[in-house]
């Protein structure tokens, strides 16, 4: 069973559809970084207008 999974494991590796998957899956962790960037960026803002409604509304 081993075997079998490393086998598999290396022809996943020679395939060249893997340096693809490897270029999509650092394009979705750079997307990813960036996302959680502006999230943290904007939390605060998004923070305060809550805290000003929930205060208005008498919270």
């Amino acid at each position: 069973m081993i075997f079998q999974l490393m086998s598999m494991l290396m022809n996943y590796v020679d395939d060249e559809e893997g340096a693809e998957l490897a270029e999509y899956g650092l394009v979705l962790a750079l997307i990813a970084v960036v996302a959680i960037g502006a999230l943290t960026a904007l939390g605060g803002g998004i923070s305060g207008t809550l805290g000003s409604i929930t205060a208005e509304l008498g919270g």
